[in-house]
């Protein structure tokens, strides 16, 4: 594995060093090195360095060019306004580049030098309930994440908080313990989600109806939530029964979303039980919680309510029960202390965002998140429907996740079908790409917009060959892998010594900033960074295409090879990229 530096980095240092020449007063100085429209690159640095050393910017810029010497890399730099350099670069170190990417495995992408361990907290459903609209940003974004960061050579633990514990579980026990038959399955043949979720469904509706019909069986199923909470063995046994039922039915949703989802990556709030009474002890006696009324709170003077008094994080009730911080609390213990995380990640609504600011900051003043650690909410916004409104059915009710998957591969499946002709796919193919394409469609529509902003659920739009979706990346890629088998015994070689057309330097320099554009995107938790790049890869191949012929009409067998190189290199990057969303790129399409 060999990772390359990018020519912006390769130029970034040249200019550093002539600038640490010129004025070495100045100590190691910031090129400010961008991507121009007007060269390959300018350098923005002399401005302000002029500015503090009370320098004249376009002389100091004079004397830095001549500093810088070029040739290999750099063919030519020109001072421009008040001491911008604007830089190109030779052809032969471009293609040089992608020569050294495409030699490696990782298309030369480093690792992170400061890699650490992460934990995840993504794909949160809750026992015996279905999966709506609202649980998918939380698992596309999380599962890209995951992947960008395993990438960049991060430790990651996944977690997927189950809602598994509370207080509705004592009226479904207590029904199960009554009517024992409810969840036994029609055969002894594997149970789809769909079986284990009607089963599912059928008995909440059935004991939510005698709940609130039976003050007897009310009794009984409060009494049924102390037996839990004291993990009474026959009680925990069948509480184990709605948590596995809801398994199979997770599991079969997570599959449709084309999503490794492992057991023991789930740990529900459940798994912090034996933790919360340790907790709560540790808070209030090193005093970072009070008790208030009863409950043991932890104030904070920035959260305030309406009527202006302050809006505390509740750990413990006053009647002894434990809160949703008592157990976020516990699990940022064990994530940071059995687990050794020194990041901490929790891809939650951004509706939660109060609750996770007190949590973090309770936890702070506890001791259990430090300098050494940092915990982030990367929090999302909404799904909305075309009418701009949170996602409905007609009826007014949340939208299950598995329709709108369903629907989602149906619509796709028609698009592949139509064109399925041309480029001879068999039955099963149009099956398995439709597949790869609508979840694809959902996939990419959520990962393309910023995390934090709302964004409208549009299927046609969606799985539209036109314009920013994941359709128009998979086919770019399938037209590239079509190119590749049509040259026949003509195969991708680079041609340093070729002058370069313009629409080859514009993809050649996209191509070589992969590697910065994905730490960038690991840094800031912004895979919407990665989606926007790969468009661009996308439109900057198809306007290569467009003007640089690789097939037909045939050009110079070198041209060609170097063409063929090219679009190779480019259909890596479109393919490894798109696979760190967790979108497949079908070779037909």
């Amino acid at each position: 594995m060999a990772s390359v530096p990018s020519l912006a980095s390769s130029v970034e240092q040249r200019v550093a060093d002539a600038l640490a020449s010129a004025l070495p007063e100045a100590g190691a100085t910031d090129p400010l090195l961008r991507r121009s429209d007007r060269a390959d690159f300018q350098a923005n640095g002399i401005l302000a360095l002029a500015k503090k050393a009370k320098a004249n910017p376009r002389e100091l810029a004079t004397t830095v060019v001549e500093g810088i010497p070029t040739g290999d890399l750099i063919r030519e730099i020109e001072v421009s306004g008040p001491g911008f350099l604007n830089i190109t670069i030779t052809d032969r170190a471009i293609v040089e580049t992608l020569a050294a990417r495409a030699a490696d495995d990782r298309l030369g992408v480093p690792l992170s030098p400061s890699a650490g361990t992460t934990v995840i907290d993504y794909a949160q459903p809750n026992v015996a309930k279905e999966m709506h609209v609202g649980h998918l940003r939380s698992a596309v974004i999380g599962a890209a994440m995951v992947e960008i960061l395993e990438f960049t050579g991060e430790t990651v633990v996944r977690r997927h908080h189950i809602g598994d514990w509370g207080t509705q579980f004592g009226m479904l026990i207590q029904y199960l313990l009554e009517h024992p038959h409810e969840l036994d399955h029609k055969s002894d043949e594997e149970v789809s989600g769909e079986e284990a979720m009607s089963n599912l469904n059928r008995l909440y509706k059935a004991s939510r109806a005698l709940f609130d019909s039976d003050e007897e069986f009310k009794t009984r199923a409060r009494a049924r939530v102390v037996d839990l909470q004291a993990g009474e063995p026959e009680t925990l046994a069948l509480w184990q029964r709605f948590v596995d039922e809801s398994k199979i039915y997770f599991y079969s949703v997570f599959n449709k979303l084309d999503m490794d989802i492992r057991d023991p990556d789930v740990v529900g709030e459940s798994g912090y039980n034996d933790m919360l009474a340790e907790t709560c002890k540790l808070l209030e006696d090193s005093g970072v919680a009070v008790r208030s009324n009863g409950a043991l709170c932890v104030f904070f003077d920035e959260y305030k309510g309406p009527d202006g008094n302050p809006t505390p994080l509740i750990v413990q009730k006053s009647d002894g029960g434990f809160g949703y911080a008592a157990t976020d609390l516990s699990a940022i213990r064990d994530r940071v202390g059995s687990l050794k995380a020194d990041t901490l990640i929790y891809v939650v609504d951004a509706r939660q965002a109060l609750h996770f600011k007190m949590v973090f900051e309770t936890a702070r003043r506890a001791g259990w998140l430090n300098d050494g650690v940092k915990a982030v909410q990367l929090a999302f916004g909404t799904v909305l429907g075309k009418d701009g409104k949170p996602f409905k059915t007609r009826e007014g009710e949340t939208v299950r996740l598995v329709d709108l998957l369903d629907e989602a591969v149906e619509r796709a499946t028609s698009v592949v079908r139509e064109k399925a002709e041309k480029v001879g796919l068999t039955e099963e193919e149009i099956v398995e790409n439709g597949r790869y394409v609508g979840i694809g469609a959902v996939k990419y529509a959520d990962l393309s917009t910023s995390a934090a902003r709302d964004y409208k659920f549009d299927l046609d739009q969606m799985v539209s060959l036109n314009g920013d979706t994941s359709v128009y990346l998979q086919y770019a890629y399938a037209r590239i892998r079509s190119i590749l088998r049509k040259a026949g015994d003509r195969s991708p070689v680079a041609h340093p010594e070729l002058e370069l057309a313009p629409s080859e330097r514009a993809l050649g320099l996209h191509l070589d900033g992969f590697g910065e554009l994905l730490s960038e995107a690991a840094a800031e938790y912004a895979p919407h960074k990665l989606a926007a790049y790969l468009y661009q890869l996308s439109s900057l191949f198809t306007t290569f295409y467009d003007q640089c012929p690789v097939i037909k009409p045939e050009p110079e067998p070198v041209v060609a090879e170097n063409r063929l190189f090219l679009c190779e290199l480019t259909a890596r990057t479109l393919s490894k990229g798109m696979a760190l969303l967790g979108i497949r790129t079908p070779e037909k399409l």
